[in-house]
């Protein structure tokens, strides 16, 4: 399994990049977000990767984050989601954005992006609503992992200056120490997560306490 690539990209398309690891060009599909965020030809770039295996193809797929990673797994084991149409999910949206719109059941988003229905929306919606708190728990650990990792990915020449992958948002490690909160609390996971989508949706780079703060309000009994 090529769990992330390091190299310098040789071009670009509108849906893949060629990147070169000593001397090996790997063809890395993405989505356009993550094309946009590239550097130009010449220059050295770092994905995470997720391989997928099949009797007539052999095909990888770029990501920024291994949280972005993790949707695109999710987003693909739902019937009727292809590698295509997730990347497109996730060109819309951002990984952040999917975990808000899932958690908020919010299709309409979903449907926002090109190729993807109404009713592959809503399943995308209805089928991954109860995955979408375990995905935003990871946001703290994920990113810590990232940072610890940078060192793994310096492997082409010497001369060449280490690659990173995009950090996370800077808010992921928040949304998942105040989803643990609301856990404990007693909140159930999905509740929770929504109340946390919304408040990070609102308050944009929230810390923690901020965001407990706004989700409890939202939780909070009406009338």
């Amino acid at each position: 399994m090529i769990g992330k690539i390091s190299g310098r990209i040789e071009y670009r398309t509108t849906d893949h990049v060629l990147i070169d690891v000593r001397g090996v060009g790997y063809l890395v599909y993405c989505s356009e977000r993550t094309l946009a965020a590239l550097p130009g030809a010449g220059q050295v770039a770092a994905l995470y990767t997720d391989l997928l295996v099949r009797e007539d193809v052999l095909q990888l797929f770029g990501f920024q984050t291994l949280v972005e990673k993790e949707w695109h797994r999710l987003l693909t084991s739902v019937q009727g989601v292809g590698a295509k149409a997730s990347l497109a999910i996730l060109g819309t949206l951002g990984p952040d954005g999917v975990s808000r719109a899932i958690a908020l059941g919010d299709w309409n988003a979903v449907k926002a992006a090109k190729g993807v229905g109404p009713k592959i929306a809503q399943r995308v919606v209805l089928d991954l609503k109860d995955k979408a708190p375990s995905v935003m728990a990871m946001g703290g650990t994920m990113a810590q992992a990232q940072g610890e990792s940078a060192a793994d990915f310096d492997v082409i020449e010497s001369a060449a200056a280490p690659a990173k992958p995009a950090a996370s948002p800077p808010n992921a490690s928040a949304q998942a120490e105040a989803l643990s909160a609301l856990a404990n609390l007693g909140y159930a996971p999905g509740d929770a997560a929504g109340a946390v989508a919304q408040a990070a949706g609102e308050q944009e780079g929230a810390d923690t306490p901020t965001l407990i703060r706004a989700a409890l309000k939202l939780l909070a009994p009406k009338g």
